[in-house]
């Protein structure tokens, strides 16, 4: 191992363990949560939740894999949000992709969408998963390696882009340098987090019965590009905190601090808590690339429908590289798309802060994470397959009352 990766790699240890191992530390915060909770508590009635919205799938799984629910008082409720791509990926491009490798185009697409299950069979196959030996799909970590194996295949063939912000900087560098060639096709399917948050809130606040979402833990990743501003309008538009989180156990709870002590203070701020990752204005260079290789479109998000400049696709100047110009992939039509979740599936409703993923009929019944039947089991950042995996409370609870974590 070089030494260049062995410094790298005692750094991140040493970081995972300060935001994982300080028990010390997680005591101090969970002590001023629940004295922040119980102030809130005597303003708003000992029986309103203060429902906080995570908007990554690796925020739902940092908070359900450590057992977070367990340690904060009941009256905070941590739900999931639109956080996760693969779950979002409406049926009718995955259909669009199987019609491709049955027309002998290879397929390069990453693990989680290789296993996501269309609406509608395609000559008898329901996934790319399916149609792998009869077409040619082939699995890849990144763009690079689909560049990497079509300049020595030759073959003509198209690369699934599905992601948020995080992806298009690569997606726009690779077109920019000339990396891509002439036979790989770009099918972008890259989704903006902002409309869906907004879309989120405005969900939630129509659902009488439920309180609404009081604050936002904001996603980490897509922040490394957007910068923190991208949120700001959240704040200020939706009167609520809005907190740019790290995704360790303590950068959550840090978050959940913040965002209460906000609510005590009547305030409403977007604030950086990963400060070790993210700045105000974000990746600038990223920033501009993407806005010279990408439109913004009116996009379609699976089980939910069209929301307003939600996704991203190539500009004319790049259609040599367009999967949707050069092989003939049709577009949705919001007159066209139709609701595209699975009979009994509740995904949409889980996605969207609506329902928890017991509270679907199918959830380790009909849809397990070895047998998926709804999009949200499908990936590692699903909400449906992150609590199928480590739950949430029963066995947490009783971990954190051993290490004297409970308040």
């Amino acid at each position: 191992m070089e030494e260049s990766t062995r410094y790298f790699l005692s750094i991140a240890d040493k970081i995972e363990k300060a935001f994982r191992e300080n028990r010390e530390l997680v005591k101090a915060i969970l002590k001023k949560i629940n004295e922040y909770s119980k102030v809130l508590e005597s303003i708003y009635g000992k029986d309103f939740r203060f429902k906080i919205m995570n908007f990554c799938g690796t925020h739902e799984w940092t908070v359900t894999h450590f057992g977070i629910r367990s340690l904060v008082p009941k009256n905070i409720e941590l739900v999931a949000g639109p956080g996760c791509p693969v779950c979002v990926t409406p049926s009718h491009f995955i259909e669009e992709a199987i019609k491709l490798a049955l027309d002998g185009i290879t397929v390069y697409t990453y693990g989680d969408t290789y296993k996501l299950r269309t609406l509608n069979s395609v000559k008898g196959y329901k996934s790319l998963s399916e149609v792998r030996g009869e077409g040619v799909v082939k699995l890849v970590t990144s763009l690079v390696d689909a560049i990497k194996d079509a300049r020595k295949t030759n073959r003509e063939s198209v690369f699934i882009g599905i992601g948020f912000e995080t992806v298009a900087p690569g997606y726009a560098s690779a077109i920019l340098k000339g990396l891509v060639p002439e036979n790989l096709k770009i099918m972008s399917l890259v989704k903006l987090t902002p409309p869906a948050m907004f879309y989120s809130l405005e969900i939630l606040r129509e659902k009488p019965t439920e309180p609404p979402v009081m604050g936002v833990i904001a996603p980490g990743h897509v922040s490394t590009i957007t910068g923190g501003k991208a949120w700001s309008v959240v704040s200020e538009n939706y009167g609520i905190p809005v907190v740019i989180s790290g995704f360790e156990p303590i950068d959550v709870l840090l978050s959940i601090l913040e965002i209460l002590k906000q609510l005590v203070k009547g305030e409403a701020k977007t604030v950086i808590e990963y400060k070790r990752a993210v700045t105000w204005h974000g990746d600038i260079r990223a920033q501009r690339i993407v806005a010279k290789t990408f439109r913004v479109v009116d996009d379609a998000w699976r089980g939910i429908g069209f929301l307003p400049k939600s996704g991203l696709r190539l500009r004319e100047e790049y259609r040599r590289y367009d999967a949707f110009e050069e092989l003939g992939v049709k577009e949705i039509k919001p007159g066209e798309w139709g609701y595209d979740l699975p009979p009994g599936c509740r995904c949409a409703e889980v996605t969207l802060g609506k329902a928890k993923p017991t509270d679907c009929p199918l959830f380790m019944r009909v849809c397990t994470p070895d047998k998926p039947y709804g999009p949200c089991m499908v990936s590692l950042e699903g909400a449906c397959a992150i609590w199928a995996r480590f739950g949430s409370g029963g066995l947490a609870e009783e971990i954190a009352k051993e290490l004297s974590l409970t308040i």
